[in-house]
């Protein structure tokens, strides 16, 4: 009996020792499934957050696209509607010409902005007149959108008192479109007086198709902006258009972050979890075997506490390789556990914070942490960004999460989100800001100027606002570059800048220019001041790469409430006063004056009508015979050309041409002049050429030669009977530019003339380097021959001069017979002048060559 007790008893230690060895293998087993599960949850909780924050940053981005479109559309209708001329020829009259066929509410609208439908709607609600897609049609606008927009147009009217359009989205055959309105009224044209009836409604129409939401979406960098369909309207990327949604929606596809989390995390857990179950199945049958002998049981124990250890370090440098650090806390709010990661985002001691009380690391702007994670049901998936200062001394914000424990307590993911805010108020300040000055931008301006105006200023205590704009500024641009312009206008800014005080605002709103409020200002003879200093400091020398940059500024003031109390007003008087203060001579400023805005009003017209003439046949050409002095007999002449405006009677050409030059229209008015003349031209004697200025901006655009290529060849005109008539100020601003061109003219046959010689500052250097055939003398000399001894020595020297160069001396404005017996005495070639001939239009001129061809 002792014997076979004795013989058992190692039997059952064995197999104790084996179901002790699978018990605790078991635990553990079970232990590393539940780690195993609450990684993978926090990983998918971690991707649902990203996702979730993705998809509403692009919700985000997509609602301000679409409030843009709004704003857009809203403020071009306004500019049109709220307008003393569209008031005259499309309310008070239907004038298609006006508006379609002169392009000031035409075709440009489609074009330009992408406006395919507009419409105006008389006070009976008809429509009047309609452009679609930039052809003019006759179409009801309730046939062309399938619907009524009765209250589209209400708005609009009850808007017509405080200049207020108003907008809509609607639904037009399946395609959301967006619908401006606005009531059509006299604004601050002072020369129109506005009707007791209803107001005309114009309305603006932008369908959003395909490619407009394209174009959107890649400008706000929202992907595959589209309409959404019926198997899409339960998606979460939605945003509906209209009431409810009426109009449609829209929908994208936003990044998904988490997904790719997903990709790679998931995998590794995966791969840890099935190496976990093959050493557990290793494991255990290394035990079963083990039962045999008690030596190799501890054994294969010691061999899989080495195996667990393993995994235990794969999961954790799993954990280790997230962006997150874990936490856990007791129910005294004490950190019981932080992840080593914790020491790679923070730079803090895990040794130092366990222990310590989590409102001692993390803040909030909400109350302390422990507030927030006591509010009764609280949601788990909710987040709180939470502020830290790290070893640096620099705050930084991370996002926490948290979930409460089943034995009390909190453990959670902490996510660094610094530089994700920091990219959020980057777009914040931008949004407000210029991006190469930093200065506040038209946004900022307007909100600025909004709520100055809401503490309505009084006379005594103004606002001020200067529009400034720099002088010589654009030469720095071409001659220099544009960086040379960056630091030009970086300097300007920070000058400007230094000038104010606190409290003042100085934006800039366009390429050199700037508006400046000043808030606490109380005389004229203050703003002066400050008008002064502005200008002095902006004339300071700009140092560029060891070069001296001048420029200049000229200011406009408009002050509130004396000329407008509201922005748009107050901020369109003081350009007003600029372009006035340019007008006078630049470098200078002018305060507005309720005479300036009838000007601009009429300069408008002014441009509106020429635009018509040129098209319509207005222009008439006059042309002035050119003599040679030794015989006088007829070598060519001058065209000339007038304007006969069916109201305002002959308009000089000094009145027009700066206005063409300004507007853009010398180029159209050009190719009128070089065509007709070169047409009239070709019928005359071979013996007799046309002589024809040209404007300094047609070597900078329009490509000149071709035009004048064109003209040749289109006339039949020989190009030797051809003249073209420049000024210095050609060769001043861009002289290489000029002279490649010139040689290019010079290889179509043409002659080339340099005008007004004399008046310059450099012509000597330029006869020498351009490739001229002529040069006229300026009438200037001519006029002061009786006083001045001077004057007749230079037209010796010239005439000298341009014998000495091989060059065609021409003397312009002889109106006396001392004139002509001057220039005859020192053999000057041509002339021309009232003496001898006043510019004939074509008629009397061809009757002209028809008598000396006679006398012959």
């Amino acid at each position: 009996m002792p014997n076979s007790l004795a013989s058992s008893n190692p039997s059952s230690s064995r197999r104790s020792s084996v179901v002790l060895a699978r018990a605790s293998l078991f635990k553990f087993v079970g232990l590393l499934a539940g780690v195993f599960l609450l990684a993978s949850y926090s990983l998918v909780y971690l991707a649902h957050d990203l996702d979730r924050t993705e998809e509403a940053e692009s919700a985000f981005y997509t609602k301000k696209a679409v409030q843009s479109l709004e704003k857009s559309l809203r403020s071009t209708v306004k500019d049109y509607a709220f307008w003393g001329d569209a008031y005259k020829h499309l309310h008070t009259e239907v004038d298609p010409d006006w508006a379609f066929v002169r392009q000031n509410v035409g075709p440009t609208l489609y074009t330009d902005f992408g406006v395919q439908g507009l419409f105006v709607i008389n006070d009976v609600d008809r429509t009047v007149y309609s452009v679609v897609k930039g052809e003019l049609k006759s179409v009801e606008v309730t046939e062309w959108l399938k619907q009524s927009i009765a209250g589209i147009l209400d708005k609009a009217r009850a808007g017509a008192e405080t200049e207020t359009p108003t907008t809509a989205f609607i639904n037009v055959g399946g395609v959301p479109a967006l619908v401006a309105a606005a009531a059509i009224t006299p604004g601050t044209d002072p020369t129109v007086v506005p009707d007791d009836g209803p107001p005309s409604v114009l309305v603006f129409v932008d369908v959003l198709n395909s490619a407009k939401l394209q174009m959107i979406g890649d400008d706000f960098g929202v992907d595959r902006l589209h309409v959404a369909t019926s198997g899409e309207t339960g998606t979460a990327s939605l945003l509906p258009l209209g009431d409810d949604g009426s109009a449609g929606s829209l929908q994208w596809s936003p990044e998904r972050p988490g997904l790719r989390l997903l990709g790679i995390g998931l995998p590794l857990i995966g791969i840890a979890a099935l190496l976990v179950c093959l050493m557990t199945w290793v494991i255990l049958r290394r035990t079963t075997a083990g039962a045999l002998a008690l030596d190799a049981s501890y054994a294969s124990l010691q061999s899989s506490q080495d195996a667990l250890a393993t995994s235990e370090a794969r999961f954790r440098d799993v954990v280790e390789a997230s962006s997150d650090w874990v936490w856990e806390i007791d129910p005294e709010w004490h950190f019981t556990y932080l992840s080593e990661r914790f020491e790679g985002v923070t730079g803090l001691s895990r040794d130092v914070w366990i222990g310590a009380v989590i409102d001692d690391l993390l803040s909030t702007e909400l109350g302390t942490l422990a507030q927030w994670l006591s509010i009764p049901n609280r949601r788990p998936d909710i987040s709180i960004q939470c502020r830290y200062v790290d070893t640096e001394g620099q705050e930084r914000i991370t996002r926490l999460s948290a979930r409460k424990m089943a034995g009390g307590g909190f453990r959670g993911t902490a996510t660094d989100v610094t530089e994700e805010v920091e990219a959020r108020r980057r777009i914040e300040f931008l949004s407000q800001h210029d991006a190469l000055t930093g200065l506040p931008n038209r946004t900022r301006l307007q909100e600025f100027l909004d709520g100055k105006l809401k503490a309505l200023p009084t006379i005594d205590q103004p606002l001020v606002m200067l529009s400034l704009d720099l002088d010589r500024f654009k030469p720095v641009n071409d001659l220099l570059g544009h960086a040379a312009g960056d630091l030009v206008l970086n300097e300007v800014s920070s000058r400007l800048a230094d000038c104010v005080r606190h409290g003042d605002l100085v934006a800039r709103v366009g390429g050199d220019e700037f508006v400046l409020i000043l808030t606490d200002v109380s005389s004229q003879e203050e703003v002066e001041t400050l008008c002064r200093r502005l200008i002095e400091s902006v004339e300071q020398p700009i140092t560029i790469d060891e070069q001296e940059v001048f420029v200049s500024a000229s200011v406009g003031i408009a002050m509130a409430p004396h000329d407008a109390c509201e922005a748009t007003e107050l901020l369109r008087y003081a350009d007003i006063a600029l372009y006035e203060a340019k007008a006078g001579g630049r470098n200078t400023w002018r305060f507005y004056a309720g005479d300036m805005n009838a000007r601009i009003i009429e300069r408008r017209q002014l441009e509106s009508d020429l635009r018509f003439a040129i098209k319509h046949g207005e222009l008439r050409l006059h042309f002035q015979p050119r003599f040679r002095i030794a015989d006088g007999q007829m070598v060519g002449a001058e065209a000339l050309v007038r304007w006969q405006h069916p109201e305002r009677g002959l308009i000089p050409p000094d009145t027009f041409i700066p206005i063409a030059e300004e507007s853009g229209l010398i180029l159209s008015l050009s190719n009128w002049v070089l065509d007709t003349a070169c047409r009239c031209a070709a019928r005359w004697p071979e013996s007799l050429f046309v002589s024809v200025n040209l404007s300094p901006t047609e070597f900078k655009q329009g490509n000149l030669v071709e035009r004048i290529q064109k003209t040749l060849t289109d006339s039949g005109i020989n190009p030797a009977r051809v003249e073209l008539e420049i000024t210095e100020s050609v060769m001043l601003e861009d002289a290489t530019g000029a002279i490649e061109v010139m040689r290019t003219l010079k290889r179509l046959g043409v002659r080339i003339s340099m005008d007004d010689f004399g008046t310059g500052y450099s012509s000597l250097s330029y006869l020498r380097a351009f490739p001229f055939d002529g040069l006229k003398i300026d009438r200037s000399f001519l006029n002061r021959l009786a006083d001045s001894e001077d004057d007749k020595a230079i037209i010796r020297a010239i005439v000298g001069l341009g014998r000495a160069l091989s060059l065609t001396v021409t003397a312009e404005g002889i109106e006396t017979a001392d004139h002509l017996k001057l220039l005859k005495a020192v053999s000057c070639d041509e002339g021309q002048g009232y003496f001898l001939s006043r510019p004939l239009d074509i008629g009397a001129f061809n009757e002209l060559i028809g008598l000396f061809e006679e006398a012959r």
